[in-house]
C-alpha cells in the first residue's frame, strides 16, 4: 500500500513509504501508526472502481479494509477517493522523470498514492469542501477480523491518503 503525505498548506503530495501487505493486520497497524506520527487530520484511502466507474470485488475490500481504519484512528475521518487510473498515471510520471520500466515496480504504490492525494488536494482547494465520501468504522469486534480479511483480498490498486493541519499524510 503507497503512502503520501503533503506540505502543511495541502498543496503538494510526496510519497512516505509502501507498507506491505502483512497477514494479522500489521499493515493496518503500520498505517494506524503513520497517521498517528504525522497528526493527519484526514485518511484518503483510493477506492478502485472499474473504467466505467461501476464498483468490483476490489472495491469491496477497500470498503471493509477502510472501515477498520477509520475505527482504528477515530476520531480521524476516513474518505474513500476514485483511484481509477491512479497506476496509469503514476507508471506515466516515473518513465517521464527516466526511471526505467523494470524500475517501477517497487515505487509504483507510493506513486500512486502521490496521484491520489494531489487529485484530493486539488478537487479541496477548487470546492472548499473535503473530497471523497466518509466511511464509517466498523463496530467494536468486526474491525481486525475486517482488516485481515481486506489485507487477504486487496489488489494492488488500493492505496491509503490522508492530510494533515501542518503535515498531510495519504
Amino acid at each position: 500500500m503507497g503512502v503520501a503525505r503533503s506540505d502543511p498548506d495541502g498543496l503538494l503530495a510526496t510519497p512516505v513509504e509502501t507498507v506491505p501487505r502483512q497477514p494479522e493486520g500489521a499493515g493496518l497497524a503500520r498505517i494506524v501508526e503513520i497517521v498517528r506520527e504525522s497528526g493527519a487530520v484526514v485518511v484518503y484511502v483510493g477506492l478502485p472502481r472499474h473504467l466505467s466507474g461501476r464498483e468490483g470485488s476490489a472495491s469491496s475490500a477497500v470498503r471493509t479494509y477502510s472501515g477498520a481504519l477509520a475505527q482504528a484512528i477515530a476520531p480521524v475521518p476516513v474518505r474513500l477517493v476514485d483511484e481509477r487510473l491512479s497506476t496509469v498515471s503514476a507508471h506515466q510520471a516515473l518513465h517521464a522523470s527516466g526511471r526505467p520500466g523494470r524500475r517501477h515496480r517497487p515505487v509504483v504504490d507510493q506513486a500512486a498514492a502521490v496521484v491520489i492525494l494531489q487529485t484530493a488536494l486539488d478537487a479541496e482547494r477548487s470546492s472548499g469542501a473535503r473530497a471523497g465520501e466518509v466511511v464509517p468504522p466498523h463496530r467494536a469486534g468486526e474491525d481486525e477480523r475486517a482488516a485481515d480479511e481486506a489485507d487477504e483480498r486487496r489488489g494492488e490498486t488500493d492505496r491509503m491518503t490522508s492530510t494533515a493541519d501542518g503535515e498531510a499524510t495519504r
